[in-house]
């Protein structure tokens, strides 16, 4: 079982030429809504890619909550753990330009309402995995991960969206997924030695015993443990949309780690699919189903 416990959010979209510069306004091409939020992208990518997948979560009691929710319905994932409160039901405004490249302003809404005490919903067991990211409050994704560890469960950290006060909890999750920008920025906070970037990943896996992984966008992925090194590359593509492509890989990561898979395969196959999910507009609708993440993978 992967347990994602997370934000869930409505995303309205626009699209533009170009994004706009501080103070600035341009013209929107196009505007439409999509469910999102890190923690139920996550959550829809893990089920696409074949594993069995409960959120953890909060909506607010209005009319973006069932649009919110409408794919993870679609997708299968059990959603007992997600509560309905009177905070509106979190949101995040998208512009995106004609070069796939984007801005996001998140408003948490309900997301903030995932409390500590939500977690008895999540009642992790030995050999599940618990998926978190940096959309909830910070109290909650610590607690998160002290529950993991005392049920021997495994544990993957998204570090998205960057927040300073994480620094430190950090070295608690078995595997830390971060963006380069955020890697740099943690790795100053927390001192990491080297002048290259897999030098500081390696410094921080040596330091911690855990796993960092860094997602690069178009050119693919690295990771580090503490024993060993790994790349893998992105698929040569032309982007739409990169909304949604790191939540993607996590899910996807998530995924092929619960089969069984080894770290470079489940990397290899989670870059693929972070890939393909830059191909379509929005952030759910353009999570690839597994069949489509296999054909790219054979070269189809």
């Amino acid at each position: 079982m992967i347990i994602v416990i997370g934000s869930i959010n409505l995303d309205l979209i626009a699209t533009v030429e170009r994004l706009p510069d501080p103070g600035e306004t341009v013209a929107g091409d196009a505007f439409k809504t999509a469910p999102g939020g890190k923690g139920a992208n996550q959550a829809l990518a893990a089920a696409r890619a074949g594993a069995q997948v409960r959120m953890i979560g909060a909506v607010g009691k209005d009319a973006f909550a069932a649009e919110a929710l409408g794919c993870l319905r679609e997708g299968k994932v059990e959603l007992s753990g997600v509560e309905e409160v009177e905070t509106a039901t979190g949101t995040a405004h998208i512009l995106v330009d004609s070069h796939g490249e984007n801005v996001i302003v998140v408003v948490p809404g309900a997301n903030g309402a995932v409390m500590p005490g939500n977690l008895a919903k999540a009642n992790p067991k030995q050999g599940d995995i618990l998926l978190l990211q940096h959309e909830i409050p910070q109290a909650t994704v610590e607690a998160a991960l002290d529950a993991a560890r005392a049920a021997a469960a495994t544990t993957i950290l998204n570090t998205a969206p960057f927040r300073t006060e994480a620094a430190s909890c950090l070295g608690k999750a078995d595997y830390v997924v971060a963006n380069e920008t955020e890697f740099d920025l943690y790795g100053e906070l927390l001192q990491l030695r080297g002048r290259d970037r897999p030098a500081r990943m390696k410094s921080f896996a040596e330091t911690t015993g855990r796993t960092i992984i860094v997602t690069l966008g178009g050119e693919g992925v690295l990771a580090a443990t503490p024993e060993d090194f790994f790349e893998a590359p992105a698929l040569k593509i032309t982007p739409v949309d990169t909304v949604g492509a790191g939540d993607t890989f996590c899910g996807y990561l998530a995924a092929g780690l619960a089969s069984g898979l080894r770290l470079e395969d489940a990397l290899r196959r989670a870059a693929a699919a972070g890939s393909l999910a830059c191909l379509k507009p929005g952030a759910q609708p353009a999570i690839p189903l597994a069949e489509e993440v296999d054909a790219a993978l054979a070269g189809g």
